[in-house]
């Protein structure tokens, strides 16, 4: 990773002084200058603009100092990490109280400044690739369905799940050992967990893995007055399961995709 700094200081021979050094560890320590403010208002709307990773912020500047303007970087959801860079020593217990990563005085060096950079992207990495995880954790949806049963919460992993089913105010949550009601609705089952389960006919998602194959069957129907009536319909066959859901012909291609 190579990080992308950003420069804050209201004297402009500072930041030239800056850049030079930055010039001169570009071979040891790579980088990107992504800009420079020379006042904490402007740094506010350059950092919005161009996301760096790595502040170099000076402490004593008009009209807000620089340890006001890292505590509005850290209400940031991903704020960079700020160096501080400046004459006087005596900041340095503020500075850290609002998350600075390294307090350098002036004149800096050019090693130490390079030590701190890197330091600093070390650290922006190891979160970039945290977030990363995480984000990557959460592609598939939850892990588990919360079920209230008998006065306690028991949480289903969603592995286990062969088939959900609407039924009137509820969904039955079917594993191979036992049923459980849900309060929650198929449509927005289906919307999270699409890549686990396939829509079967209106009222039952049925896990993708559980599905075996599919067999001729008769469904009863509603005969309009007549009472029940039965009608041919493909079925599911499931895993572990002697049940079979039908197949409504809506999604009759979905599911024959599956068992081809």
């Amino acid at each position: 990773m190579i990080p992308r700094l950003y420069i804050v200081d209201d004297e402009a021979p500072a930041r030239s002084r800056m850049k030079t050094l930055l010039s001169d560890i570009a071979a040891e320590c790579p980088h990107e200058l992504a800009g420079e403010a020379d006042s904490a208002q402007r740094a506010l709307e350059g950092v919005a603009g161009v996301v760096p990773d790595i502040v170099l912020l000076d402490v004593q500047m008009p009209g807000m100092t620089g340890i006001e303007l890292a505590s509005h970087f850290m209400k940031n959801p991903a704020p960079p990490a700020i160096i501080f860079v400046t004459a006087y020593d005596e900041f340095a217990l503020k500075a850290f109280e609002v998350h600075a990563l390294d307090y350098l005085l002036k004149p800096v060096r050019a090693s130490r400044l390079a030590e701190a950079i890197r330091r600093a992207a070390a650290m922006r990495a190891t979160q970039a690739a945290s977030i990363a995880d995480a984000a990557k954790s959460m592609q598939g949806g939850r892990q588990n369905f919360s079920v209230q049963e008998r006065g306690r919460v028991l949480l289903v992993p969603v592995r286990d799940v062969i088939y959900l089913k609407a039924e009137l105010k509820y969904v039955t949550l079917r594993t191979r050992s036992q049923e459980y009601l849900i309060e929650e609705s198929l449509t927005s089952i289906e919307e999270e967990l699409g890549d686990v389960f396939v829509r079967v006919h209106r009222k039952a998602l049925v896990a993708r893995d559980a599905i075996v194959g599919v067999e001729r069957g008769t469904l009863a129907v509603d005969g309009e007055g007549e009472g029940e009536r039965a009608q041919e319909s493909w079925q599911v066959i499931l895993r572990d399961l002697d049940e079979r859901l039908p197949i409504s012909r809506r999604q009759w291609p979905a599911v024959k995709a599956l068992v081809k």
